[in-house]
């Protein structure tokens, strides 16, 4: 499965940016967070980017981001941020201006 294939990018795709800090516990749990909301809301039309700031710190600094982890929903515009472990999904959809959920009150 290659959810970083460019060509879905261009078909309106949502193309996603984590940065993260190497294997910081935070960083896993976002990496994983992220990876699941992605299968289970755009199943067909996402793309991650994963950078480690570790590796990359000069594109980090570029890009002004100076937390980890560290989420930039790319496309659909407008560019969004959102920092922390990505673990409360519906908040991260709201945050990122994304088609939430529907409620489980019937639970």
């Amino acid at each position: 499965m290659n959810e970083s294939n460019p060509a879905n990018h261009s078909n309106g795709a949502h193309l996603f940016r984590l940065y993260v800090a190497g294997g910081a516990p935070n960083s896993v749990r976002a990496i994983a967070n992220l990876y699941f909301i992605c299968r289970r809301h755009f199943p067909e039309s996402h793309r991650i980017e994963i950078i480690d700031v570790l590796k990359e710190p000069l594109r980090a600094l570029a890009e002004a981001i100076v937390v980890t982890p560290t989420l930039v929903k790319v496309s659909p515009g407008p560019e969004q941020q959102i920092i922390g472990n990505l673990s409360e999904e519906d908040e991260v959809l709201r945050a990122l201006g994304l088609p939430q959920t529907e409620s489980k009150e019937s639970k």
